[in-house]
């Protein structure tokens, strides 16, 4: 559109224009012809590069979201190696009616976990749920595994109970489950056992 107006302002030039008007006229023109003309071609531009972008953009999201995986995973492998690795569940007894408030847990003496539920996490264990509450590593041999829970009794008295384990560590991962019940419950309170 530009350039017709351009050749039509040079045609009218060259045949001769009458006046300075005519050509302060034609000027014009040719210069309103290209104002109108130049937002559509650059918003068409503008739209090809946006495009452009968009699609990089979300290339190189996917690319740091694939770079985030395998950092996670090379992440893991380093710092929990499968030798030395230690990992503790916790459930809650099939049937109990205790509600769960904290757990702290302590390996040799070494505070290693402390967890405060909520609503939804107490009501997940209770539905058969098992929360893995530690990874980390320790040496091959015999350790000390020391259990602190805090609940509510059904009748809204408060409980807390500590007991300690013993447990050995080999050259393979070590899975220790931690199933907890209430102080009504027939059997012990809590109770270890390997997964």
């Amino acid at each position: 559109m530009f350039r017709r107006c351009a050749i039509r302002v040079l045609a009218a030039g060259v045949s001769g224009l009458r006046s300075q008007r005519d050509l302060f006229r034609g000027a014009a023109f040719a210069l309103l012809c290209g104002l109108l003309a130049s937002p559509t071609l650059a918003q068409e531009a503008s739209r090809e590069q946006m495009r452009g972008l968009d699609e990089q953009v979300q290339e190189i999201k996917s690319d740091v979201l694939g770079i985030a995986a395998e950092l996670s995973r090379l992440e893991e492998r380093l710092l929990y190696p499968t030798g030395t690795q230690v990992a503790l569940f916790v459930s809650v007894a099939e049937g109990e009616a205790f509600r769960l408030d904290a757990v702290q847990i302590q390996i040799d003496g070494e505070s290693v976990a402390h967890h405060i539920y909520s609503f939804k996490e107490l009501e997940a264990l209770q539905k058969g749920g098992v929360q893995r509450i530690f990874t980390g590593n320790i040496p091959t041999g015999d350790h000390e595994l020391a259990i602190s829970v805090v609940g509510k009794l059904p009748s809204g008295g408060d409980f807390s109970r500590t007991e300690s384990f013993t447990f050995s560590k080999g050259v393979e991962p070590k899975l220790v489950g931690i199933t907890l019940a209430g102080p009504e419950s027939a059997g012990t309170e809590i109770r270890i056992g390997e997964l």
